[in-house]
């Protein structure tokens, strides 16, 4: 039996599925038409006592006809921990928003932020989490960090690639 995190992990693996690939290329079909498909990567995971975790991950985007809606279910594990989360968000002019639920934990909360060109910044919260994220997407490669308040981690990052 895994031990549940006090960080509350499965909002930062719900913000890692919203590195969604945008650029103005792709702005005329929706902000998460280029996420379709699936994508795997990793990263580390840095608690505050600088101890690290090498974190692996795998998504599949499910997004709508126009691109603007997506559901995606993200499975991430490190040496200390596994979660399964699902999601749906939408972006509106720019405006991302939506929820999450990581069922085994019984975990949830929501997410928003803005969305501009190939970079998003946004915030996700749940119970006593919240977490900000800052990400980059250049082509078929994602960069992602978050930065947990209030918690036993202290930064996490993550590249993904379209497989």
């Amino acid at each position: 039996m895994m031990a549940q995190s006090k960080f509350a992990p499965d909002g930062l693996l719900l913000l890692l599925a919203l590195a969604a690939p945008h650029d103005t290329a792709q702005a005329a079909t929706g902000a998460f038409a280029a996420m379709a498909g699936s994508w795997s990567g990793g990263g580390t995971l840095t608690m505050t006592d600088e101890a690290q975790e090498r974190l692996r991950c795998r998504a599949s985007y499910s997004p709508d006809s126009g691109g603007d809606s997506l559901h995606l279910n993200l499975q991430c594990a490190s040496d200390s921990y596994k979660f399964d989360v699902a999601s749906d968000v939408v972006n509106r002019d720019g405006a991302i928003s939506g929820s999450w639920n990581e069922a085994s934990h019984n975990a949830s909360g929501s997410v928003s932020g803005r969305a501009s060109g190939n970079s998003i910044q946004a915030t996700a919260r749940g119970g006593n989490f919240a977490t900000v994220l800052s990400l980059t997407t250049s082509g078929n490669r994602q960069s992602v960090t978050l930065t947990p308040q209030g918690t036993d981690v202290r930064a996490v990052s993550v590249t993904l690639a379209k497989r």
